[in-house]
């Protein structure tokens, strides 16, 4: 049996985009927090150990810019983007690349309460097929696995 709070789900709801769901067992506001607070991320984004993320930037609000930088071993990449819509705590949409700037893609995250859980809704936007089927080989979902997993994780420890 699959725990609901652990499991996610990917579709491809056309050929630019790809959907992930996962229900945490956290309310909406606190979900909202760990994504838009820059003292949260660094505790779940990234590929794991032995990395760790630095915010460089986060000025969550419509046309602000934000940049991550992940150091794994003597590798630094760094990630990027400006935050496009800002609904607290419904809705977050932001442009993502990676650096060197490649072709950017759109995030839109959509938060709804579920009886004091939260279904996270994270629908990608490329500029084409081709960016979406590259993005899915180079291990896209498991590396949301592996964030949602470490923020399943932050969420925990802040509700105790």
């Amino acid at each position: 049996m699959t725990n609901e709070t652990t499991a996610n789900t990917l579709t491809l709801p056309s050929d630019h985009e790809i959907e992930m769901t996962r229900i945490f067992n956290a309310p909406r506001a606190l979900v909202w927090a760990a994504y838009t607070d820059p003292r949260h991320v660094p505790n779940w984004w990234g590929t794991g150990d032995p990395s760790t993320t630095t915010v460089d930037e986060m000025d969550v609000r419509p046309g602000g810019r934000w940049r991550w930088l992940v150091q794994q071993g003597e590798d630094e990449y760094g990630f990027g983007g400006e935050y496009v819509e800002v609904a607290p705590p419904e809705k977050l949409v932001y442009t993502f690349d990676f650096e060197p700037p490649s072709t950017p893609m759109t995030y839109t995250l959509t938060f709804d309460e579920l009886d004091g859980k939260t279904r996270l809704t994270a629908r990608t936007r490329f500029a084409s097929k081709e960016a979406r089927d590259n993005t899915l080989g180079y291990g896209m979902e498991s590396g949301a696995n592996m964030a949602w997993d470490q923020l399943d994780a932050l969420l925990a420890t802040l509700q105790s």
